[in-house]
């Protein structure tokens, strides 16, 4: 099962605080905007979202299809195949891509400690 790349989004009270937080730790804006209330921040292949007010807790991100540069990569697993295996292997969905549909879409499930993992495709 290919996940595609990485990251952590986060839930932040401050997004200007968060942002100059994070950057005293070498992360650099990488996409999104302040105007949109959330930033992604780069630091070589780390990566974390900082979200103002559009979600609580924390989300362990994957991006099938893309690498830790939002880059499109040639061969992955489409969310619909990785949805198809996670049931198989008996996980719980709390969100189910449209099996029906091709592009972008998510699947959505907890860890054991109720973690919300996001696998989002993008393409």
């Amino acid at each position: 099962m290919q996940l595609g790349a990485f990251s952590i989004s986060l839930s932040v009270k401050d997004l200007a605080v968060s942002k100059a937080f994070y950057e005293k730790l070498g992360f650099t804006s990488f996409a999104g905007s302040m105007a949109h209330n959330y930033l992604i921040m780069k630091n070589g292949n780390a990566l974390v979202g900082l979200f103002q007010g559009m979600f609580q807790g924390n989300i362990l991100t994957f991006n099938p299809g893309w690498d830790e540069n939002a880059q499109n990569i040639e061969a992955f697993d489409d969310v619909r195949e990785i949805q198809r295996m996670l049931k198989a292997a008996g996980v719980a969905l709390t969100a189910e891509a449209d099996e029906s549909t091709t592009g972008p879409a998510s699947v959505m499930t907890a860890d054991p400690d109720g973690n919300i993992i996001l696998i989002d495709q993008h393409r």
